[in-house]
């Protein structure tokens, strides 16, 4: 998380933004690690309010949030950032008119800058499990293996491994609640390897953990680990092991999600172990190599079984070389 102190919102809109991070803390049940989010961006854009003496929720209309978007453009936010800032807004002013503050959403009519969806880096299942596979140094090394099996294993966000709680493991079916976002749960699977290695860390964890900490991962001083000890502690795990990647949860969270699409091929499977609403969102997050999709579609479609000619042949095996680059 950043070192960097809050921006605090000016006194004028305050209380118009601490109701609207109640309704999403209250009534919407969003993480802390959410609303946060929504308290950054609607206190800049108050602050920027501010500026040009705008002191009233119904004074602000689309020029002034353009305004505000290319400021931060120009300060070097990329286009994941402005949608974001813009989603906010509109939840915001969503929340507004519900409360008969506004008339109307002037953020509807404000458009980001388009946004180029990039694949996130994996790391190839070979690799990562030749690392898996090599033993560490100390007690703590089988509490961060444990850490990245259970990534790996489940595709889980970092946020939601860090709340995992000893409560929320039922060994008996070899699985765990997890709680994902907008506080929605799911059941995860744990993977044979995964659950030898958390068994290890369980052994050890009670010389460790206060008594009366809940939590599944905690630190040498026996609280639960915070979410930059956890994505450290992964980066130092990797380091141990030689890789020459760098290692996060995001990136284990889309490694488990590609290597479970190449071998299946069920995206609606892979699109609910990762807990996403939209299947749109599962796409985005993973990929297959163009030999599994070729191979798939030779293997299922009918009319591709059927032996084809010397030209069909090379205007194939062309389209497929194109597709690869």
């Amino acid at each position: 998380m950043s070192d960097a102190p809050p921006v605090i919102a000016p006194a004028a809109l305050a209380p118009w933004i601490e109701r609207y991070l109640d309704y999403l803390r209250v009534e919407k049940r969003y993480s802390p690690h959410t609303v946060d989010a929504a308290r950054r961006d609607l206190s800049q854009f108050a602050v920027y309010c501010a500026r040009v003496r705008i002191d009233d929720p119904a004074r602000i209309d689309s020029h002034l949030i353009r305004d505000w978007l290319g400021a931060q453009r120009r300060a070097g936010h990329e286009a994941a950032s402005l949608h974001r800032y813009l989603s906010s807004l509109r939840g915001w002013f969503r929340h507004l008119l519900r409360d008969g503050a506004v008339t109307a959403n002037p953020a509807v009519a404000v458009r980001a800058p388009k946004l180029v969806r990039k694949l996130p880096a994996t790391i190839d299942a070979e690799t990562l499990g030749a690392a898996l596979d090599r033993s560490g140094d100390g007690e703590l090394d089988l509490r961060d293996h444990a850490i990245v099996e259970l990534f790996y294993s489940a595709g889980l966000r970092l946020a939601e491994l860090q709340q995992l709680d000893l409560d929320t493991l039922d060994p008996d079916r070899g699985a765990f609640t997890v709680r994902g976002k907008g506080s929605k749960e799911r059941v995860a699977m744990l993977g044979r390897k995964a659950r030898a290695a958390l068994d290890a860390w369980l052994a050890l964890r009670p010389q460790y953990a206060d008594a009366d900490e809940r939590a599944l991962f905690v630190s040498s001083r026996g609280q639960r680990l915070s979410r930059g000890a956890i994505a450290q502690r992964l980066k130092q795990w990797a380091r141990a092991r030689e890789l020459d990647v760098g290692l996060h949860p995001h990136r284990l969270r889309h490694a488990f999600a590609t290597h479970m699409l190449e071998n299946s091929g069920d995206l609606r499977a892979v699109q609910e172990m990762l807990g996403h609403a939209h299947l749109s969102t599962t796409q985005i997050y993973t990929h297959l190599d163009w030999k599994h999709l070729a191979r798939v579609y030779d293997d299922a479609h009918p009319r591709a079984r059927r032996k084809a000619g010397p030209a069909a042949v090379a205007a194939v095996s062309s389209l497929k070389e194109k597709l690869k680059k």
